[in-house]
């Protein structure tokens, strides 16, 4: 998976249709740089390469005055059905990279709040279920079959756990009606 394919394809969706400047002003306005390790490059590198996979389709250009040409992106019918597959994805994962799971949660209110709420709970559901395996597995066996390498288990337990804690608040603010969703 990867936040820069969500947040480029899903900056161009929110547009209709956007020139590189344009989508490199909104993941900045987003400062993925700094929570999803998302720079200049790698948005333009995404560009092309959604639009190598058929993703994206290039739409024109735009000439500014005293500026060079623009080239004008529109995702394409599998582009849109992908963005939605991707975001889904990432937004039910218990594997995502922070910088994933922060690009999907900022994509959220593109879904249905009943589907926000549905695929939200088998993250939770899906975090659960790997905590209680690995926890299981911990509680099994002595800790000097360990060594110091418990301190991973114990950092993936209590991430687990805020990971759900998270989610469950973000479910039961969804179900109070905040924000508005698609559909609403």
């Amino acid at each position: 998976m990867s936040a820069a394919k969500l947040l480029v394809l899903g900056a161009v969706i929110e547009h209709g249709s956007a020139h590189g400047y344009q989508v490199r002003k909104d993941v900045e306005s987003w400062r993925a740089d700094l929570w999803g390790g998302i720079g200049q490059g790698s948005i333009y590198h995404a560009l092309r390469r959604l639009t190598a996979e058929g993703l994206l389709a290039h739409a024109g250009e735009e000439t500014p005055a005293a500026a060079p040409a623009r080239t004008m992106y529109r995702a394409t019918s599998e582009g849109r059905r992908a963005f939605v597959e991707l975001l889904e994805r990432m937004l039910a994962s218990d594997s995502c990279t922070p910088g994933e799971t922060m690009a999907a949660i900022g994509f959220l209110t593109t879904l249905t709040r009943q589907r926000a709420l549905e695929i939200l709970g088998r993250r939770v559901a899906a975090y659960r279920s790997k905590r209680d395996r690995i926890a299981k597995e911990y509680e099994r066996s002595p800790d000097a079959e360990w060594g110091h390498h418990i301190e991973a288990v114990r950092f993936w337990i209590r991430s687990a756990d805020a990971e759900v804690d998270f989610t469950t608040d973000l479910i039961d603010r969804l179900r109070s009606g905040e924000y508005v969703m698609a559909g609403d």
